[in-house]
């Protein structure tokens, strides 16, 4: 009995230690742990107007670009300009060496000259033929009025008809020479006016003032006709060629404004809108192109540069909405978690447009005023219990 008594005593000083200990670990964990509420802030489905917010990425890119070549085919004999060079219209970008074309002018010129020889003895011929013509008319009449006198045998009166034939047979002839030698005289003419302006488009010169961005031949580079020597731009005038998803480009339109970060600037977005639409879109990415400018008086990018575009749409009426932050996937269907009766449970929803501000229309699954939940500590379940709060530490 004596030994049993300090044992009996010892279990109950364990206890008195181990049953505190276990209620503070179940008071721990209902409170702080694995066991206790989840916290959550919540928010009100309410009306509002949503402005829905388009967004897209593009290229800055010139306006106007001017690629600039030969319209015949030639070797680059010389370039004065280099990228990055500002120049002003007419102002020399290249010559083209003209190979042949010197001699092929000097032969046109040649041809034109003998062709206006030509056409000046035609010319005289015509003259002659006419005056002889005048004499034959004029001994034919005669003969006429000796014949019916008497004075002309019918012999004679036949021979001068002849005569006057051969004669208006003759001005016919020579007046023919005349057309053909005046008409080959326009014809080398234009052929030599051909080739001079030929020539002369050898001189590659800038249509308009604006910025070399490309060489695309250097000298001795043989280039066909028409292909670009120097390409030039005109940097006061650029835009972004924008893409924009298909299934939320519906209301874009000309005139819309628009915000553009660059890449280069991200913390300074710039103003800008809507020039026009493409009537074509991007049957591959299933996008949409837009060509966006930027606000008069804007400092302009580089060409090239990487931008980010979102256009505000036209707001629609007051509809149900909700942050976008409520939002969530579970088991491949989208809804979010409404508190009801204290307890959270996972409520479909189908949802329209979305605004800049991070607000998406509701168009079924919820009412107003019902509660969801915007921010949760953990994941949430349907068993899960909850705690709102006003923000979450």
């Amino acid at each position: 009995m004596n030994i049993s008594l300090p044992q009996s005593r010892r279990v109950w000083m364990l206890l008195a230690v181990l049953v505190p200990l276990v209620l503070l670990l179940v008071w721990v964990a209902i409170r702080s742990g694995p066991l206790a509420p989840v916290k959550v802030t919540v928010v009100r489905i309410e009306e509002r107007a949503i402005a829905q917010a388009l967004f897209g990425i593009g290229t800055v890119e010139a306006r106007y670009t001017h690629r600039i070549g030969p319209t015949a085919p030639g070797r680059v004999a010389s370039l004065a300009v280099d990228v990055g060079d500002r120049v002003e219209a007419g102002q020399l970008l290249a010559l083209i060496d003209p190979i042949d074309l010197d001699q092929r002018i000097a032969a046109a010129s040649g041809s034109a000259a003998r062709s206006a020889a030509l056409e000046q003895a035609a010319a005289s011929q015509v003259a002659d033929a006419s005056a002889r013509l005048a004499l034959a008319r004029s001994e034919a009449a005669r003969g006429e009025e000796l014949f019916r006198g008497g004075w002309l045998t019918r012999s004679a009166l036949d021979q001068r008809r002849q005569a006057l034939a051969a004669a208006e047979a003759a001005i016919a002839a020579a007046q023919a020479n005349h057309a053909a030698a005046t008409q080959d005289r326009g014809r080398t003419g234009a052929e030599r006016a051909a080739l001079q302006e030929q020539k002369a488009n050898l001189r590659l010169v800038a249509p308009r003032a604006g910025l070399v961005v490309r060489r695309l031949a250097e000298p001795g580079t043989t280039v066909v006709a028409g292909q670009a020597v120097i390409e030039v731009v005109d940097p006061g005038e650029l835009w972004i060629n924008a893409r924009f998803d298909q299934t939320r480009a519906g209301g874009i339109a000309a005139g819309l404004p628009a915000r553009v970060v660059l890449r280069s600037r991200t913390d300074a977005p710039l103003s800008g809108s809507v020039l026009r639409v493409e009537p074509v879109a991007d049957a591959v990415t299933e996008e949409v192109l837009a060509k966006v400018t930027f606000a008069a008086g804007a400092a302009l990018p580089p060409i090239g540069e990487l931008a980010e575009v979102t256009i505000d749409l036209p707001a629609r009426g007051r509809t149900l909405a909700l942050p976008n932050g409520t939002v969530h996937r579970l088991g491949g269907e989208l809804g979010v978690w409404v508190l009801r009766g204290g307890n959270p449970e996972f409520a479909p929803v189908r949802l329209g447009v979305e605004d800049a501000d991070g607000w998406v229309q509701v168009l079924d699954g919820l009412e107003k005023g019902d509660k969801v939940v915007l921010h949760s500590a953990r994941p949430l379940s349907g068993s899960s219990r909850i705690k709102v709060a006003d923000k979450l530490l």
